[in-house]
């Protein structure tokens, strides 16, 4: 056993690194980092698939009656440039990016969990659109994906049979640019370096 005087690690303590300080704490909690431990751990426990989109949608909506909406066009850009530009009654216009179109959404769903899909307001032409099928694909968004599976047939937020086939022809389009990306947080230095990163390219 080793014996230190009494005083002596709270002098040490002082000049503990924050990593060192970060090994104490779990050491004392009784946690184990990654690698530290005998059991072996299975490789998908340190990495995840992230899908990416070379095309984006723009889609154009307009307001047919005071509080409804109809979509009029969707069309292929450049993801950066994804964007639902909304025409209104009295003529003006927004153009909502795709955090202003989900805030939207999830405002929708906060509010009206069982309507949401069964009207003709501007959250549903957004989520049942193309600008939903961007924003259902996107990390952390897979809830979105859930609410569009309750109507699959979304010909009725379209403006007419042309603009809803032009649609599905835009949304195919995006489909067909997927990237899956295999990202790996296994620490590539052994015990050191637990937040290491490394990642490789599959194609879609």
């Amino acid at each position: 056993m080793i014996n230190l005087r009494k005083g002596a690690f709270i002098k040490k303590a002082k000049d503990i690194s924050i990593n060192g300080a970060l090994a104490l704490a779990l050491l004392s909690s009784g946690l184990m980092m990654p690698g530290c431990s005998g059991n072996q751990e299975d490789e998908s426990d340190y990495s995840y698939e992230e899908t990416t989109y070379s095309k984006g949608i723009r889609s154009h909506i307009k307001e047919v009656k005071p509080g409804e909406f109809k979509i009029t066009d969707e069309e292929t850009v450049d993801p950066e440039k994804s964007v639902a530009i909304v025409t209104y009654l009295d003529g003006h216009t927004d153009s909502l990016s795709t955090t202003a179109a989900k805030a939207l959404i999830d405002d929708e769903i906060r509010t009206n969990h069982s309507g949401i899909g069964h009207h003709s307001g501007l959250s549903s032409m957004l989520l049942y659109g193309g600008m939903g099928y961007m924003l259902g694909r996107n990390m952390n968004n897979g809830y979105i994906n859930n609410y569009r599976e309750r109507d699959r047939d979304t010909r009725g937020f379209y403006a007419n049979p042309g603009a809803y086939s032009k649609s599905q022809s835009a949304v195919q389009e995006v489909h067909n640019t997927r990237s899956t990306r295999v990202v790996n947080t296994r620490p590539s230095g052994g015990r050191s370096g637990f937040f290491g990163r490394s990642s490789g390219r599959s194609g879609g």
